[in-house]
């Protein structure tokens, strides 16, 4: 199962030169704010919030303006999203994508959802990887389903906020395999972390630039990637698909604004975002990461979204996580 993947590759292929080619007009104009505000609802440490405070600087030079990060948690990307809704299209205030905040809004009433938001920029891919702690007894997913099997409750799994992507991707899991293991959500990748770290949860999904530290450390340990292929960076990490449970799933990071932004201000961001996917610094600080440059400018982002859209209701429903 791919979420997209094909879509997203071809896209970028097919944008990267159509991008090129405006940067230079784009790029000589001035931003219209000196200070652009990044939310993201993800806690400090999550990925979405390593994600934007990785790029703000070379952005930052590459736009001439000043980025900074602010985190508005709470109800699984919700507040955020009412925050967005409500700020004026005028781009000085920007929300960092990821499926959670669609998924959020497909099995939530709200007030305001992704439909108030349109898609700026997709800058990356994000490949999802299996954990656990260094010390735990299991090395394989063949190992975690059996003693999962056996007894659920000494076996719980982790996963970010109730309509993020990874809760999906656990649920498919559990269906996939039989296992009956509860679902703990958490408010971001960062608390995420801590209840693997304290043993609060047994395994969980994440991404490796917001595990990165801890492997390093050496208190986590990947047990699986959802990749077609091993991770350059891990080449000893089986993917789930080596260990006999077909899982591909790769989640996109991008930008979106308040629907109704005006077409200078989408063409300055796909100058910038082109511009910063170049810097070698930025490559070498992206690649170590694990993360997959994929750039879409505006209007191929805002399409790719609301397909994502229906086919994340139909797997909802397919799945009976989101009644028909």
């Amino acid at each position: 199962m791919s979420f997209s993947l094909a879509r997203l590759t071809t896209a970028f292929t097919l944008s990267a030169g159509l991008a090129l080619g405006a940067a230079g007009t784009a790029s000589a104009q001035n931003y219209p704010h000196d200070t652009v505000v990044l939310v993201t609802h993800s806690s400090a440490g999550g990925g979405t919030d390593v994600f934007l405070r990785g790029m703000v600087g070379f952005l930052s030079k590459a736009m001439g303006t000043n980025f900074v990060v602010e985190n508005v948690k709470g109800g699984s990307g919700s507040n955020a999203m009412a925050m967005l809704a409500t700020s004026p299209a005028d781009g000085s205030i920007f929300y960092g994508t990821t499926p959670t905040y669609i998924n959020t809004s497909l099995l939530s009433e709200l007030e305001y959802d992704f439909t108030d938001m349109e898609g700026v920029a997709n800058v990356f891919l994000d490949p999802q990887t299996v954990f656990v702690r260094a010390d735990s007894p299991y090395t394989s997913l063949a190992q975690l389903v059996e003693a999962a099997k056996a007894d659920p409750t000494a076996v719980p799994f982790g996963v970010t906020t109730p309509g993020s992507l990874d809760r999906q991707v656990m649920e498919q899991f559990k269906v996939m395999t039989g296992v009956t293991s509860p679902v703990i959500t958490h408010d971001g990748g960062g608390e995420l972390l801590i209840s693997v770290l304290n043993g609060t949860v047994a395994v969980a999904i994440g991404e490796v630039q917001e595990l990165s530290q801890q492997i390093e450390a050496g208190e986590i340990r990947l047990l699986a990637s959802y990749t077609e292929e091993r991770l350059p960076n891990f080449p000893d990490v089986m993917t789930a698909k080596e260990q006999g449970i077909d899982l591909v799933v790769t989640k996109f990071r991008g930008i979106a604004g308040p629907r109704g932004l005006p077409q200078d201000i989408k063409d300055l961001w796909a100058a910038g975002i082109t511009k910063v996917l170049e810097d070698p610094e930025f490559k070498e600080w992206y690649s170590a990461q694990g993360l997959v440059p994929t750039f879409m400018p505006a209007a191929e982002y805002d399409a790719f979204l609301n397909t994502f859209a229906e086919e994340q209701k139909a797997f909802l429903i397919e799945y009976g996580i989101l009644a028909k």
